[in-house]
């Protein structure tokens, strides 16, 4: 039952824990933009760009 109430308290904190550093990233983004724009989970190169307008190479096509 204790490690029950843990992880029901624990997991939560984590995540909450988590927003929260995301948003401080966010503003300091936004106060210093000077360093680009932030680059969020998934974003690839900076979060902002398209495909055509990363610098990484398309994949190859397939036949």
């Amino acid at each position: 039952m204790r490690d029950y109430l843990i992880a029901l308290v624990l997991f939560p904190a984590l995540v909450i824990a988590w927003v929260v550093v995301q948003n401080i990233t966010r503003r300091f983004a936004l106060k210093h933009p000077e360093f680009g724009p932030p680059r969020e989970e998934g974003g690839g190169c900076g979060g902002s760009c398209c495909k055509t307008s990363c610098h990484f190479p398309d994949p190859p096509q397939g036949p």
